[in-house]
């Protein structure tokens, strides 16, 4: 927690992603989104011919006033007859035109909701396919975002800029073969008098595609923000850090507001040139309309039937200036969320896979080295984390793995349950290669109980049948019996039913690990992986924990990220880790001997426990 208060080295919101980034291409982001949502082409060819339909309507009404115009009239007046008939034939095509536009749009709307569905499942799953050293490279915020407001934008464009762009863009071809056929020459100027218009909206459309990528990226730099400062409240204000925490949460909200006034400015431009051409390509028509006048065979219904035809043609080039706004915000969106799903997979599950055998695996690593990735804008690549580490795990052995912080024994444990894979070298679990194994079983036979033991908000029996859904309340009653924690769990006002809060927060951090334990007790695996929390509880506590770990370990192969030197005491073979290598492996009398690494962190918490009697000084916090 104390990263939300902590000056950070490279703040992520100072680094503009669009600085580095590569030029946008619409097409090529409109593809990839069309392959990776294969909804979308599930009736396709019904919606954009109902479109067509929808788009030839919208010319009729100008050719059938040119008719009325020319051959409604008689010597005698008004030829009432055809007058009604093509008013008729008028009434006919609007509502035709209408019913079919609704009807595609309405298409569009759902089809462009399904494939958001299909969208977000997919963003999600491979979000949760992703290694945990991804997860760790990435902010959370930035990763939420992807699923939530990223897709959002496309279901409001869907819902509007999708049929706009497909109606409006046959309506132009529509309109455009039709002035053709009323007069040539007309047609020529109409088109020349707008021409700059496309050239001028594409300069501003591939502004506002960087814009608005900027934009997003700026939102998810916010959501990071105030996720951080919402989980670190608590931290925030025991430390009377909220004006620093406020000025960094200002400085969110400036970089999103300034990215999103250079977005409206350029989209502010949109607007008036359409307008302006428009008002020019109309006049143009008119003026040389008149000109040309009935020598040169333009009747009246022709010119007024053109001038309509004009409007059409404008009408839809105008329009697409205002949805071109919500388009680059979609376009952007879709991008971001296509970067996801294009997010390699780091750590490949084998199909089928081999699975384990039964009974308490050997462990062994062979080499193994890691590194993580750069974070998004930095430059700076970090120190291996981990460095050549060979080790033999017996099965059924109690191995405890001391060092200080940073020194590379968390990455050490999930590796071993394949949380990411090493750089280099591998890992062997009962003879088999880690990345050969079965999921299901590796998942089954290997359980890691983290440091900061993650609970759902609900009650604690819930949480403990995580670790085996099929688990009954007898089952998981037996769970607090075998581990000597039937005691705690009756002390609770409502006992296994209690809710445990938001991530656990009506417990304790130490009582958040006794439920974890539970729950991996219930999972029943070969191997524990315990990442332990006593450096954070009281005595009462520390000695359930105590008393539970060691009744999870009996029969198993544990391997226990130790951060008190009583843990390693009681185990059967003792790792040393100093800055990513494996320096020391041995017992812990026989460590204590040589007077290495461990010897000196054994002689300082002696010295500790010396001065303070009831001194629990841990050997590191990580």
């Amino acid at each position: 927690m104390s990263a939300v208060i902590a000056p950070l080295e490279a703040d992520p919101l100072d680094v503009d992603p669009a600085e580095d980034a590569a030029p946008i291409s619409v097409v090529s982001i409109l593809r990839r989104g069309w392959r990776a949502s294969p909804e979308l082409r599930e009736g396709v060819g019904l919606t954009i011919l109902l479109a067509m339909i929808g788009a030839v309507g919208r010319v009729v009404v100008p050719v059938l006033v040119q008719q009325v115009i020319d051959n409604g009239f008689d010597e005698g007046g008004i030829d009432v007859a055809q007058v009604a008939g093509l008013s008729a034939v008028g009434a006919v095509v609007v509502v035709l035109t209408t019913g079919a536009t609704l009807l595609s749009a309405r298409r569009l709307a759902r089809s462009g909701e399904h494939a958001l569905f299909g969208l977000r499942t997919r963003a999600f799953r491979h979000l949760h396919r992703l290694s945990i050293a991804h997860h760790a490279e990435e902010r959370r915020g930035a990763l939420v975002s992807r699923v939530t407001s990223d897709v959002e934008t496309l279901s409001q464009f869907f819902n509007w800029g999708g049929i706009a762009w497909i109606v409006n863009g046959m309506v132009i071809v529509a309109v455009v073969i039709t002035m053709f056929v009323f007069n040539w020459k007309l047609a020529l100027i109409a088109l020349l008098a707008s021409a700059p218009l496309p050239f001028l909206l594409r300069v501003l459309q591939v502004r506002l595609v960087a814009a608005y990528d900027v934009v997003r990226t700026r939102i998810a730099d916010l959501l990071t923000a105030v996720s951080e400062v919402v989980m670190g409240a608590a931290v925030i204000r025991s430390y009377g850090t909220t004006e620093s925490t406020t000025a960094r949460i200002d400085k969110a909200i400036e970089g999103e507001r300034t990215a999103g006034i250079r977005a409206s400015a350029l989209n502010a431009l949109m607007f008036p040139s359409g307008e302006l051409f428009a008002v020019l390509t109309v006049a143009a028509v008119v003026v040389i309309g008149v000109v040309m006048g009935p020598a040169s065979g333009l009747t009246a219904g022709e010119l007024v039937g053109f001038m309509l035809l004009v409007n059409r043609f404008l009408e839809p080039v105008a329009e697409v200036t205002e949805i071109l706004d919500q388009t680059q915000t979609a376009v952007s969106g879709w991008r971001r969320v296509l970067d996801l799903l294009d997010t390699p997979i780091d750590v490949v599950e084998p199909v089928p896979g081999v699975p384990l055998p039964p009974g308490p695996p050997s462990i062994v690593a062979e080499h193994v080295s890691f590194s993580y990735r750069p974070r998004p804008g930095s430059r700076e690549i970090p120190a291996p984390a981990l460095h050549d580490v060979s080790v033999t795990i017996e099965s059924g052995t109690s191995v405890a793995v001391v060092g200080a912080t940073g020194s590379g024994k968390t990455t050490f444990a999930k590796l071993l349950t394949r949380l990411a894979d090493p750089t280099q070298g591998r890992i062997l679990v009962a003879g088999l290669d880690l990345r050969e194994v079965n999921t299901v079983s590796l998942r089954s036979s290997l359980v890691m109980v983290p440091q900061d033991a993650f609970l759902f908000d609900t009650t604690i029996a819930e949480n403990v049948r995580f670790g085996r859904r099929s688990a009954d309340p007898d089952a998981v009653r037996l769970a607090f019996v075998e581990l000597g924690l039937e005691g705690w769990v009756d002390s609770l006002t409502e006992g296994l039913d209690t809710r445990v809060g938001e991530r656990g927060e009506h417990l304790s951090v130490g009582e958040r690990q006794l439920v974890a334990l539970a729950r991996a007790y219930v999972a029943n695996p070969a191997c524990l992986i315990l990442d332990e929390a006593t450096s954070a509880v009281d005595a009462a506590i520390e000695a359930r924990l105590a008393r539970a770990v060691e009744s999870l370990a009996r029969g198993r192969t544990s391997v226990t990220i130790a951060h008190r030197l009583s843990t390693a005491e009681r185990s059967d073979v003792v790792l040393v880790f100093d800055q990513g290598r494996l320096v020391e492996r041995g017992s812990h009398h026989d460590l204590v001997l040589e007077g290495g690494v461990y010897g000196r962190l054994h002689a300082s918490w002696l010295d500790a426990t010396a001065t303070d009697p009831i001194s629990t000084d841990p050997i590191s916090t990580s």
